[in-house]
């Protein structure tokens, strides 16, 4: 018995996934009044514009493509994300926690800071 989905099922799961975090990206985005939050919905340029938001160099792209070293990263990115949020910076270490990471990019885009 298989527990995985596969073929259609998993298709339409994914771009709901997909489709949920570059909607929270583009609010994050919007919210910080960051240029071009379209860029969310764009494979390669969702991630520009995550360091652009973090004031991170362009070049940290090239991280992304080493194993391990863009999970580090994409932890850094999304704790100063959090912290122009106005969240604890810590925010950005539960996207290595399953089932949570889907929470956090929601829960930074359209939860008001206290």
């Amino acid at each position: 018995m298989n527990v995985f989905v596969s073929g259609a099922p998993a298709l339409i799961i994914d771009l709901a996934i997909y489709a949920y975090f570059a909607f929270a990206l583009m609010t994050i985005a919007n919210k910080l009044d960051a240029e071009n939050s379209w860029w969310a919905w764009v494979p390669i340029l969702n991630i520009i514009l995550m360091l652009k938001i973090a004031d991170k160099p362009i070049w940290w792209l090239i991280l992304f493509i080493i194993p391990i070293v863009n999970i580090i990263i994409a932890i850094v990115i999304w704790m100063r994300i959090a912290e122009l949020r106005g969240f604890p910076n810590w925010w950005g270490i539960l996207l290595i926690v399953p089932i949570v990471n889907l929470i956090v990019p929601g829960y930074l885009a359209f939860a008001e800071p206290s």
